[in-house]
C-alpha cells in the first residue's frame, strides 16, 4: 500500500497501524492526521478517492463523517454560549416558541446538547427532501411529543440532532448552523471542513465517494457480534433504536450532490483528517497558524459529563458532555479527559486536553460498527503507544 504524508519522529506507530488498516482490517481510502501541543505530528493518507473506484487519495481528498459531524457542530452552540449570546440552562422555547409544544416546555439547550431532550424519533420519518429541505425537520421535532420526560435520561438523537442544533442556531443568530461554522470557525482556522458543501467545492471534484463494505475474511476483529439485545434493537422496526436511524426514511444517498449541499450537522460533515485533528487541536489550545475557538471554560463543558448509563436509543452505556461523546466503553480515546465523536461506519475525532491531542481519522469504506470501529481504535492504540 502506498502511503502518502508524514509523521514526526516518534509517532512511526500510527503510519504502522494506518497501514496494518489497509493490509488486515479492510481499508480501501482513508486519512488520519493528529495535532500535538497545537503542532501537527501526524498527517497521513492513502487508497482510493472512491470506496468503489481506483482514482488515488490525494492529499485535500475529502469525505463525508456522518456522526462525527456532531462534535463539529456542537462546537457553534457552544461558541454562541462562550460570547453570551445562547444560555445552555434557558428552555429551548425561549430562542424557538414554536418547541415548546407537545410538552417540551421544560427542555433546556443544554438537553438537546446531551441528548436529554426525549425526541431522537418521529411518529414519520422524513423523505431526503424533508429532511434537506430547512423546514420541514425543524417543524416536526417542534410538534413531536417526547418519548420520555425530557431530562429524566438520554438515547442517542441521531437524526433529530440536525434539526434541533440547526433550527436553534438560526434563531439565535439569524445563520443557518452551516454558516455560522464556515465564517467563525472554518475560515479562520483554514479547516477544509462544511456542513452544507459549498458547490464551488463540490465542481472542484475532491469529494470522494462512501460505500459500504464487508469485512475481510482475516479481519477477524471486525466480526464480533454485538450484543443480543443491541442487535435485536436494530433489526425490530418499532423499536426506538430503528427508528431514532430512521428519521429520514428511506436513507438519502450519501455520494448525491444535493444530500451534501443540505445541512444536516447529525450526519453530513464533510471534510479531511487534517481538518478534524485541527478543529479539535483548536478546542483545547492554540494550534500553529492559528487561534482556539474555546477559553479553557468552555472546554471543561464540553469535556464534563452530562448524560452517563443506558442509552435508550444505542442499548449500551454511554457518556456525554456538552454535545460530545466522553470517554467510555462506547468511544474508547485516550483518557478520561477525551472529548469528540465517531462516525457509523468508521470515522473518529477527539481531543483530549490532558494529553494536548487533536485526532481525525476519515475513511470512504463504511464497516458496519457504530461507535467503536476497529480501524480507529488501532490508530488510537498506536497513539497511545506514542505518547
Amino acid at each position: 500500500m502506498d502511503i502518502q504524508g508524514v509523521v514526526a519522529e516518534g509517532f512511526e506507530p500510527v503510519r504502522d497501524a494506518f497501514v496494518r488498516n489497509f493490509e488486515v482490517l479492510g481499508d480501501r481510502g482513508a486519512a488520519v492526521a493528529v495535532y500535538r501541543d497545537g503542532r501537527k505530528v501526524v498527517d497521513l493518507w492513502g487508497g482510493s478517492r472512491d470506496a468503489d473506484g481506483t482514482e488515488p487519495w490525494t492529499e485535500d481528498t475529502a469525505q463525508i463523517v456522518r456522526s462525527a459531524t456532531k462534535g463539529v457542530a456542537a462546537a457553534v452552540p457552544l461558541l454562541l454560549h462562550q460570547r453570551g449570546l445562547l444560555d445552555l440552562d434557558a428552555p429551548v422555547g425561549t430562542y424557538w416558541p414554536e418547541f415548546k409544544a407537545g410538552g417540551k416546555e421544560k427542555v433546556l439547550v443544554r438537553d438537546l446538547l446531551a441528548h436529554r431532550a426525549g425526541i431522537p424519533a418521529l411518529d414519520r420519518g422524513l423523505t431526503a427532501a424533508e429532511a434537506a429541505d430547512g423546514v420541514s425537520g425543524p417543524r416536526a421535532v417542534a410538534a413531536q411529543h417526547p418519548f420520555w420526560e425530557p431530562g429524566t435520561g438520554h438515547g442517542y438523537h441521531a437524526q433529530t440532532y440536525s434539526w434541533l442544533l440547526s433550527e436553534l442556531v438560526l434563531r439565535v443568530t439569524g445563520r443557518t448552523l452551516g454558516s455560522v461554522l464556515a465564517e467563525d470557525i472554518a475560515e479562520p482556522l483554514g479547516l477544509d471542513f462544511w456542513i452544507g458543501l459549498p458547490e464551488t467545492e463540490a465542481e472542484a471534484g475532491r469529494v470522494g465517494r462512501v460505500a459500504p463494505v464487508d469485512p475481510p475474511e482475516s479481519a477477524g476483529m471486525l466480526r464480533t457480534r454485538p450484543r443480543r439485545n443491541v442487535s435485536e434493537a436494530y433489526a425490530d422496526p418499532g423499536s426506538l433504536t430503528r427508528r431514532a436511524f430512521a428519521a429520514i426514511d428511506p436513507l438519502p444517498d450519501e455520494n448525491a450532490p444535493a444530500y451534501r449541499a443540505a445541512e444536516l450537522p447529525a450526519s453530513n460533515g464533510i471534510g479531511t483528517a487534517r481538518a478534524l485533528a485541527r478543529f479539535y487541536g483548536a478546542t483545547i489550545g492554540v494550534v500553529e497558524d492559528g487561534a482556539r475557538i474555546f477559553t479553557p471554560a468552555t472546554t471543561g463543558l464540553a469535556a464534563r459529563e452530562h448524560s452517563s448509563g443506558p442509552d435508550r436509543v444505542l442499548v449500551v452505556n454511554t457518556r456525554f458532555g456538552a454535545g460530545y461523546m466522553l470517554h467510555g466503553p462506547a468511544s474508547p480515546l485516550l483518557s478520561p479527559a477525551s472529548f469528540g465523536h465517531p462516525g457509523r461506519g468508521g470515522s473518529l475525532a477527539f481531543a483530549d486536553p490532558e494529553a494536548g491531542i487533536g485526532f481525525g481519522y476519515v475513511t470512504n469504506a463504511l464497516a458496519k460498527s457504530v461507535t467503536a470501529d476497529p480501524r480507529a481504535q488501532a490508530l488510537v492504540r498506536a497513539l497511545r503507544s506514542a505518547l
